[in-house]
């Protein structure tokens, strides 16, 4: 019997002759196992449901097809800033973020430092806004809007 790990792979065998031992493909090429990791991977940025709640209240007041684009910019007090805009463009290269029937946009230069992070929405006592949990941000500043990386 040939032990296995997790993944299915031979992690010990006891046969004699090696050289029968098939190599292991060194990239996975099953379109079924791609199209599975794609599935199960987690989004690039993720949208909270407290978030999606949120911008969908705020895009009801909107024109029809208005969508929230998310972007970083320089400045701030730590170096980069969030800034938040409804929009009604977007571009073939945005990361798009659909989540119960509202629309995220995020461009490739700011998913470069926003990858990994959620889109939170918080209502504190000292104000409600969006936030953005960034596992990328070594610093921030007091009121949450400002990072550094």
């Amino acid at each position: 019997m040939t032990p296995r790990g997790s993944a299915g792979i031979v992690t010990h065998c006891r046969r004699k002759n090696k050289a029968s031992i098939p190599a292991l493909p060194t990239a996975v090429s099953d379109p079924y196992l791609l199209a599975m990791a794609e599935f199960l991977a987690p989004p690039p940025v993720a949208l909270s449901d407290r978030a999606a709640r949120r911008i969908a209240k705020v895009l009801s007041g909107e024109p029809a097809g208005s969508m929230l684009r998310v972007a970083v910019n320089g400045g701030g007090c730590s170096g980069f800033q969030y800034h938040f805009e409804v929009t009604h463009e977007q571009n073939a290269d945005d990361l798009v973020i659909d989540k119960d029937g509202v629309r995220v946009l995020v461009d490739p230069i700011s998913l470069e430092y926003m990858a990994g992070s959620e889109i939170d929405y918080a209502e504190e006592l000292i104000g409600a806004s969006f936030k953005i949990n960034n596992p990328k941000a070594i610093a921030s500043c007091g009121c949450g809007t400002s990072f550094s990386v």
